[in-house]
């Protein structure tokens, strides 16, 4: 107003409106992996990127086969097939489509080569955001990772059950760190068939495991299907809380540099085709990131109102990230800031962290979860900015921030 003295906005004020500034911006744009939207979002990120003194910034256009509803829903369909094969009698040739099917849902469930996809989809241009700060020359590097597409939503992710469950018995709850295997819904179809076909001894058991067989394979193809026809979310919480986390780091990297520490900020698209960005940006930048000399923090869906720090994860097989010593160095920073952070975590879903980790980085992985024990909004159309928990947020920043200038006191 006129004649009101300017107000000054301290660190925390400062980190606040740009973590507003960029979920605001960026949530209305429909940002499904390979689109327009998520490049225009990787392009504003960049300009953003530009206004911040000392960073150094690339958009890097990279391969992928698009979001992985498409590829999963086709081969459940074709588990299901084998199922109704084995069930007509004709057990061989529904025994090895079900291996087929079985073989094709691992490989994408575990981020193995991709074979299916890059066989039977077209090949599309993701772009992932590369950000540079500090000592370009020093022995250490960290790598901060976020992901700017967004989701599609469906009724699998529905989070009502949950939460009337830890209305009615938080204990129960409470108790889980892990989440249920969902994808093991959509590999249970192909193996009864294959246990049916396998079983040349009783008739009727035979017939009861392809009916299983059917009816799961059913059961995981609808429910893709259903996930392929829905609507891309906003994905405020994932993963636009990352992307404006990532942001506000570099403020506060600008602002408080960690000398002898070399610093890569990596927003990737297509995170959600289940990481085709961040097997590019391994591949892409390998030569300048030796394990033994750079770690990995991902920052995955932190706008939910308690942070978290996952240990592992695992469509199908737990697997834990690499180099413990890492996630302690967190979690100790995280108590000197007085930053509340929960432990003893593991991930049912894939995230970036995954592919550093197999090449032998160490690796912590950044989250968050409401007190029902699952992300805000995951996927739902409800994601949407002013849903955000904008200080759990904030606490994120800080504490990457922190982090860096751990690593180079250790």
């Amino acid at each position: 107003m006129p004649g009101m003295p300017e107000r000054v906005m301290d660190g925390r004020d400062l980190i606040a409106a740009t973590l507003r500034e960029v979920v605001e911006t960026l949530a209305p744009l429909e940002r499904s992996p390979c689109s327009p939207g998520e490049r225009q979002a990787a392009e504003w990120l960049a300009e953003r990127m530009r206004t911040i003194p000392g960073v150094q910034v690339a958009l890097e256009d990279e391969p992928s086969w698009g979001s992985f509803p498409p590829t999963l829903t086709g081969l459940g369909a074709l588990g299901t097939l084998a199922a109704a094969l084995v069930l007509s009698g004709r057990r061989v040739a529904g025994g090895l489509l079900a291996a087929a099917a079985l073989g094709g849902i691992l490989d994408e469930a575990d981020n193995g080569p991709r074979v299916v996809r890059r066989v039977v989809r077209r090949r599309r241009r993701t772009v992932n955001l590369v950000a540079r700060l500090g000592d370009q020359r020093a022995a250490q590097t960290l790598v901060v990772l976020a992901h700017h597409d967004a989701p599609q939503t469906g009724v699998l992710f529905d989070q009502t059950f949950q939460r009337r469950l830890y209305e009615r018995a938080p204990w129960l709850i409470e108790r889980f760190k892990t989440p249920l295997p969902q994808w093991w819904l959509g590999l249970a179809g192909p193996l009864t068939t294959i246990a049916g076909a396998l079983d040349s001894g009783c008739a009727r058991r035979r017939a009861r495991a392809a009916r299983a067989g059917l009816v799961l394979g059913a059961i995981g193809t609808a429910l893709l299907l259903d996930m392929w026809r829905s609507p891309t979310v906003p994905g405020a919480n994932d993963n636009l809380s990352g992307v404006a986390a990532l942001v506000a780091l570099a403020e506060l990297l600008a602002a408080d540099p960690v000398p002898g520490l070399r610093v890569l900020l990596a927003s990737c698209g297509a995170e959600e085709t289940m990481q085709d960005g961040i097997r590019a940006f391994m591949r892409t930048h390998r030569h300048e990131l030796a394990p033994e000399s750079t770690c990995f923090v991902n920052l995955d869906t932190v706008g939910s109102p308690h942070l978290v720090m996952l240990e592992a994860e695992g469509p199908v097989r737990m697997e834990p990230y690499h180099g413990p010593w890492l996630r302690d160095l967190v979690e100790e920073r995280a108590a000197q800031l007085g930053i509340q952070l929960w432990r003893g975590f593991r991930a049912r879903s894939s995230t970036d962290s995954v592919i550093p980790s197999r090449a032998g980085h160490p690796t912590a992985t950044l989250v968050s979860m409401t007190a029902w024990r699952a992300p805000a909004n995951y996927h739902l159309p409800s994601d949407v900015p002013e849903n955000l928990d904008y200080g759990t947020v904030a606490e994120a920043a800080r504490l990457v921030h922190g982090v860096c200038a751990a690593l180079v006191e250790r």
